[in-house]
């Protein structure tokens, strides 16, 4: 009995401290945990880690060049915006400074206008008092003053005439309000997709472009005011020949385009190379003529009243007629030149010369846009394209499809239709 009593209280006590020691080791202290025991655990991660990417570069060779290829290259598609965005910072900028420039020669019109005038008339009142006048000694002053006025209109006429202040700030406010159009062109492509080296060029070539066609000095690169042709206004690059990818006939389809789109097309472009565009250089031929005739009856009637300034007052017949020459011919060189600029004769011609290259474009675009339709390229949507092509003459969608359709069944009754494409001219 005592011999079992005992093994029992040793068994207690061995099950007791096994126990104590199994909880010791579940609940260590927080001390106890040092930075030795994570050191294994890390290096385990670093050889897991290390053990994935050598499988990746067994399965894929080329994965580990492309950082070192990415962080070497430089970013083409950011050179590319960068580029558009320098074009499109120089663009802003001519277009402030054409816009300057044009109020400055809408001024240069304005007060050359009053100056040359206001001499006239002052001449023509010397000129007739001087007639007027019975004591010679009292138009001696007269006389030199009157002719010495009607001199310098005819010489600041010339210059005025040759020049054409008024033309000059319809070719500014031209170039102001392409060059506008052209800014807001590039914010369009920067939001609208990823620039190329494409529209890098093309904007450049655009810029280019007007530069020609509405130079800034007047000395040397001025436009001929008084052309023995008139031609209309160009101020888009030429078109390159290019190399086209060839499309399907489905997908050709599904960009917008299709036969009926295209004969309304081919019909609307009859009717703006027949109608519209020979309709405004006609126009710019008549106002040009006008503009010829009053710019040679201007300073021809100024130095015909000069001419008469000088003889007023040398009596009989000679005196008589000098008096008439210096006061009629001076007061109507003061009409003509009204007429001339202050009706701003120049600026109207200038006005349908535009007016004519924005037909001259409209026909170039459409004729773009069917060639690249017959090489098979890529091209504008043609349902956009409708759009703006309506938009740009003025009609609905609907009206610019029942001018074609007239225009097509016309041609084929052989008939003469006397409407024009543009609502906006």
């Amino acid at each position: 009995m005592a011999t079992l009593q005992s093994s029992f209280c040793s068994s207690s006590r061995f099950s007791s401290a096994t126990f104590r020691n199994t909880r010791a080791a579940l609940h260590t202290p927080k001390f106890q945990k040092s930075s030795s025991l994570s050191v294994p655990r890390q290096l385990l991660v670093n050889e897991l880690n290390l053990a994935a990417t050598s499988t990746d570069l067994e399965h894929n060779p080329k994965f580990g060049n492309k950082k070192k290829s990415n962080r070497n290259e430089p970013n083409s598609d950011s050179n590319l915006v960068q580029e558009l965005y320098a074009v499109m910072e120089i663009v802003s900028d001519r277009a402030e400074m054409h816009k300057n420039i044009c109020a400055q020669r809408d001024n240069w019109n304005a007060l050359l206008l009053n100056s040359v005038n206001g001499m006239t008339a002052t001449a023509a009142i010397m000129a007739g008092f001087a007639s007027a006048a019975v004591s010679g000694a009292s138009i001696l002053p007269l006389k030199p003053s009157a002719g010495l006025l009607y001199i310098s209109v005819t010489g600041i006429l010339l210059v005025m005439n040759k020049i054409q202040p008024s033309q000059l700030a319809e070719e500014q406010r031209n170039a102001s309000r392409l060059f506008k159009r052209l800014h807001q062109e590039i914010k369009t492509t920067l939001f609208l997709k990823t620039p190329t080296s494409n529209d890098v060029k093309l904007a450049m070539e655009k810029v280019l472009a007007l530069d020609k066609a509405y130079p800034l000095p007047l000395l040397g690169t001025m436009i001929e005011k008084f052309p023995s042709h008139v031609e209309p206004a160009e101020w888009w690059p030429e078109e390159h020949e290019t190399e086209h990818e060839k499309a399907g006939e489905e997908e050709a389809e599904r960009n917008g385009w299709d036969e009926k789109l295209e004969k309304e097309m081919k019909s609307l472009l009859g009717v703006v190379r027949g109608k519209d565009g020979a309709e405004y250089v006609r126009l710019s031929n008549v106002v040009l003529k006008v503009n010829k005739i009053l710019a040679m009856c201007g300073p021809m009637l100024t130095g015909f009243a000069a001419a008469g300034a000088g003889v007023v007052g040398c009596g009989g017949f000679v005196g008589w007629w000098g008096a008439v020459l210096a006061v009629v011919c001076g007061g109507l060189g003061l009409v003509v030149n009204s007429l001339e600029h202050g009706g701003q004769v120049g600026m109207v011609f200038e006005m349908y010369r535009s007016s004519a290259g924005f037909f001259k474009l409209m026909e170039e675009t459409i004729e773009s846009a069917l060639k690249e339709g017959e090489v098979g390229g890529e091209r504008e949507n043609g349902e956009v394209f409708e759009v703006k092509v309506a938009l740009q003459l003025g009609r609905s969608i609907s009206e610019l499809r029942d001018l074609a359709s007239s225009e097509s069944l016309a041609s084929r009754l052989k008939q003469v239709k006397e409407e024009f494409a543009s609502k906006l001219f």
